[in-house]
């Protein structure tokens, strides 16, 4: 008989609560989503605490419970998780910040994407910074599209620093870094705020219509660390299907691969056709996959309640049902499918509201739970509730 195989689908940020356009119905709700469906109704479905108590909702806390870690003791902050993926070198010193590239008009935070900036405009843009006086303490190293690294060598990483997709349209005063180093992560903001606002690929934007990247958002912030491999816990090695630097890194914490996957942009254009493939390549040498698609997650960020459950449903149609379709003739199997938390239209901002799961078949440990489709509502009407995500993949493998 084959080996067992296991796969995780993530749709990011793809719970939401009612949303009075659609008539009091969720987007999963709303959604055209017959595979995760099945899911749900021949497995087990319940919610699951994926943000632990005290802890701020993101994609950095979610998945790594998701993965099987407890974010509590082995979370060393956003900024290592993504210098990790890109191979950064770093001391055990060093201060690690995931770095936006934003729009500001000097009063207000505008865009926390820069207008959704090509990698090679900010690569460009993030580049010129390092060396620059006012700035030699800091390193610069650019990621994709928006999401960055700044290093801070020998620096502290006490500051109170904010996520700044939610603070778009506030005042800097009020969510630029407080406390502990945070004078020098104001005047690293406003130097390069000057230094960028002249360069001369923020001219071009401007001059085509498209906000400039004229400022960095240090945030994030943590040392390097190390943590026992996902093979060394579970028994198995595999992959992670995604498109971000974050997931990546994660993954590489864990020791399991995180291939490039080209036309995967972490947008809603992104090239589903590709991760599944990827993933339907790694499942033919490897017990493990997840795949992590973001784009609901931005689209709701951007407020686009269309796009949102345009990208739920490109995800039921590209990945859930075709991996279903193909893994019958790969062997015995298990898929788990969750977003990893939830991300709201009414507000464009993460929240810490338990998500909803499902796993098919189901564990023996826990027996069917059918629910009549996947979603918030048809999670709580089966009563199987976990306390948190790093229950999930001993559910999955049986361990």
């Amino acid at each position: 008989m084959s080996p067992m195989k296991y796969v995780l689908v993530i749709p990011d940020g793809s719970a939401d609560l009612p949303c009075p356009e659609l008539g009091g119905r969720t987007p999963l709700e709303a959604a055209h989503i017959p595979n995760m469906d099945r899911i749900a109704r021949e497995g087990a479905t319940g919610l699951v605490q994926t943000i632990p108590e005290g802890m701020r909702p993101g994609s950095e806390v979610a998945i790594l419970g998701i993965l099987g870690y407890d974010p509590i003791t082995c979370f060393p902050g956003r900024g290592p998780l993504e210098a990790l993926a890109m191979g950064i070198e770093l001391s055990p010193t060093d201060a690690v910040y995931r770095c936006n590239l934003v729009t500001t008009d000097g009063e207000r935070l505008v865009d926390f994407t820069a207008g959704h900036i090509t990698s090679e405009e900010a690569a460009e843009l993030m580049t010129s910074l390092n060396g620059q006086p006012g700035l030699e303490d800091l390193r610069f190293y650019p990621g994709v599209a928006y999401r960055h690294i700044m290093v801070w060598a020998g620096g502290p990483t006490g500051a109170e620093t904010r996520a700044p997709h939610d603070h778009v349209g506030d005042l800097l005063d009020g969510v630029l870094p407080r406390g502990e180093g945070s004078g020098r992560l104001r005047e690293a903001f406003w130097r390069a705020h000057e230094l960028l606002s002249s360069h001369g690929v923020n001219r071009r934007r401007r001059n085509e219509g498209h906000n400039p990247g004229n400022g960095i958002w240090p945030w994030g912030q943590g040392r390097v660390k190390s943590a026992p491999s996902f093979r060394e816990r579970f028994g198995v090695g595999g992959s992670v299907i995604g498109a971000v630097d974050l997931v990546k890194g994660i993954a590489e914490y864990g020791g399991l691969a995180h291939p490039n996957v080209p036309g995967a942009t972490g947008f809603a254009d992104t090239d589903l056709k590709a991760k599944l493939a990827h993933a339907l390549d790694a499942l033919a040498v490897e017990d493990f996959v997840a795949v992590h698609v973001e784009a609901p997650d931005e689209e709701t960020h951007a407020g686009r309640l269309e796009g949102k459950i345009g990208t739920i449903e490109r995800i039921d149609a590209e990945i859930v049902g075709p991996l279903l379709e193909a893994l019958p003739s790969l062997g015995p199997h298990r898929v788990l499918v969750l977003p990893d938390h939830f991300t709201l239209l009414s507000t464009r901002t993460h929240a810490a509201d338990p998500v909803p799961f499902a796993i098919w078949p189901a564990p023996e440990s826990i027996g069917s739970r059918p629910a009549p489709g996947f979603s918030e509502a048809a999670a709580r009407t089966t009563g199987l509730a976990l306390s948190s995500a790093d229950q999930l993949v001993p559910l999955l493998v049986g361990k």
